[in-house]
C-alpha cells in the first residue's frame, strides 16, 4: 500500500480530513467515491481535481468509485451556489453518464481484473424506486433539522445577504447525498467520500447516517477549491468553461489555457494536475525560478495535461498551432491546421469574406489588400507594403504581381494575410 494521504498532502490536494482516515487507509485496500455532477456530457477542468484524487487513490492500491449524480443532478446542489440549477430529464442524464464514463476511462482503470478496478455508479439507480414516504421514514428521521441547518451551505442560502431563499428540494439535497454514502457503504463496502471543500457538510451528513443507521464508521476527505492568484475563477476562459471534450474546447485552446498560467499558479498546478514525482517537480521548479522567462513550468504543465486529457498527437498539433502566431512557422504548418484549430488560433483577428467565384477567377494582391478586405487603407499603401517586402500570404512573402487563387486556400476556405510580423488578417471564402 502506498500512503495516499501523504501523497495528496505534498501535492497540495488536502484541505480537510477526518481523524483516523490515514490509519484506516493503511490497514488494507479501501473503497472511496467522488460524486460527479452530470449536468453536461463532458467534464471540465474544474472536475479534474476530483478525478485526480480518484486516480491517486487507485495508484495507492485502493478501489475508486465515480458516482454520477443522476438523482442529485435532478435536484441541484446548493453548496457554493446562489441559485437553483436546471433539472435534467432521464434520457439526457443517461447520455451524459456514458460520455463522462468515456472521459473518466482515460484516467481510471475500469476494465482490469484487479481487485481495485474502478467502477462507475449512478445514484439514480437506487433512488428512482425509493418513495418519498419511505425516504422520510427510513432516512429523514435520523437527521434533525437543527443538524441540517447548521451546515454552511444551508446557512449561506438562508442568510439575509442571499437574494432568494432555498427550496425544500435543495434543502433535502444533503440527505440524498448522505444516503448515497450509506448505500455505497452497505453495497460496496465504501468507507470514504472525497470532494471539494464546499462539500464537507454534505459528506459529513453521510458519515453521520452511516453511524446512526448502520452503526458503522465512515470517513471524509476534502480538497481545496482551486483558485487563481489573480482572483479570477479557475477553469474558465473568456469563452466559458475549459472542457475535456475536444468538440467543446479544442486541444489548442486547452493547451493555451495551461500555458498562460501565472508562475505562482503553475507551481501549484503542476503538483495537482500531473503525475510527475516530487523530485521531478522540485528540479523543474528550481530551473524555472532561475529562468522564469522561459516558462518551463507552464510548458511542462501544458504538455502533461494535454497528453493526459487528449493525446500526444493533439499536443504536437497544439504546439505547431501555437508556433504559427508566436514562432517561425511555414505555409505547410498552416495548411495542416483543421478548421476549428485555425479559427481558435486566429480568434479575434479581423476577417473579411470574398466570394468563391472571385477567388476561382483570380484576384490581384493589391485588390485583395485594399478593396476586397480593407486590410490596407489604399492601393498606394498596399503597393508600398508589397515593395517593402512586408506582405505574406499564408506565411510566404509575395510581390505586387501575385494573384490570389483557389490553390492558396487553407482548408479550401481561408487565406491568411500578414503585414510585418504581427498584423494578421483572415480572408474567408464564401
Amino acid at each position: 500500500m502506498k500512503n495516499f494521504i501523504e501523497e495528496v498532502t505534498w501535492r497540495g490536494m488536502l484541505h480537510d480530513v477526518m481523524p483516523g482516515t490515514e490509519e484506516h487507509l493503511m490497514e488494507q485496500m479501501r473503497v472511496a467515491y467522488v460524486g460527479i455532477d452530470p449536468t453536461a456530457d463532458s467534464l471540465h477542468i474544474g472536475h479534474l481535481v476530483g478525478v485526480m484524487l480518484l486516480k491517486h487513490f487507485q495508484l495507492s492500491g485502493h478501489k475508486p468509485l465515480a458516482l454520477v449524480g443522476g438523482a442529485t443532478g435532478m435536484i441541484g446542489d446548493p453548496s457554493g451556489k446562489s441559485n437553483e440549477r436546471n433539472l435534467l430529464d432521464e434520457p439526457t442524464l443517461r447520455h451524459n453518464q456514458e460520455a463522462i464514463k468515456g472521459q473518466l476511462s482515460r484516467f481510471l482503470d475500469f476494465t482490469s481484473d484487479a481487485a481495485n478496478a474502478a467502477e462507475l455508479v449512478n445514484n439514480y439507480d437506487w433512488m428512482k424506486n425509493f418513495s418519498f414516504l419511505d425516504f422520510i421514514r427510513d432516512v429523514g428521521k435520523h437527521i434533525t433539522v437543527n443538524y441540517m441547518m447548521a451546515k454552511d451551505s444551508v446557512k449561506k442560502r438562508l442568510s439575509s445577504e442571499a437574494a432568494e431563499g432555498m427550496s425544500f428540494t435543495e434543502f433535502t439535497y444533503q440527505l440524498v447525498q448522505g444516503y448515497d454514502f450509506l448505500h455505497l457503504y452497505r453495497e460496496k463496502n465504501c468507507t470514504l467520500q472525497m470532494g471539494g471543500s464546499d462539500q464537507w457538510g454534505n459528506i459529513t451528513t453521510g458519515t453521520e447516517l452511516v453511524r446512526r443507521i448502520a452503526s458503522g464508521k465512515a470517513y471524509a476527505l476534502t480538497c481545496p477549491l482551486i483558485t487563481k492568484a489573480d482572483g479570477t475563477k479557475f477553469g474558465k476562459s473568456e469563452g466559458g468553461n475549459i472542457w475535456l471534450d475536444s468538440a467543446r474546447t479544442s486541444p489548442y485552446k486547452f493547451y493555451q489555457y495551461w500555458l498562460n498560467t501565472s508562475d505562482v499558479d503553475a507551481e501549484k498546478y503542476i503538483k495537482i494536475f500531473t503525475f510527475l514525482s516530487k523530485e521531478e517537480i522540485e528540479v523543474l521548479t528550481e530551473k524555472h525560478r532561475e529562468v522564469p522567462h522561459l516558462r518551463l513550468l507552464q510548458k511542462r504543465l501544458a504538455e502533461e495535461t494535454t497528453v493526459m486529457v487528449h493525446s500526444a498527437e493533439d499536443l504536437e498539433n497544439a504546439i505547431k498551432a501555437s508556433n504559427i502566431l508566436f514562432g517561425n512557422s511555414t505555409s505547410d504548418d498552416l495548411k495542416q491546421l483543421d478548421e476549428a484549430t485555425f479559427l481558435d488560433v486566429f480568434d479575434g483577428v479581423p476577417q473579411a469574406e470574398i466570394s468563391r467565384n472571385e477567388i476561382e477567377a483570380g484576384i490581384n494582391i493589391v485588390d485583395v489588400l485594399n478593396e476586397k478586405t480593407g486590410f490596407m487603407k489604399s492601393n498606394g499603401e498596399a503597393r508600398r507594403a508589397l515593395t517593402a517586402n512586408s506582405i505574406s500570404v499564408n506565411k510566404e512573402k509575395v510581390a505586387e504581381d501575385f494573384v490570389l487563387s483557389t490553390k492558396d486556400l487553407i482548408n479550401n476556405q481561408f487565406v491568411l494575410l500578414q503585414s510585418g510580423k504581427k498584423n494578421y488578417f483572415v480572408v474567408r471564402v464564401v
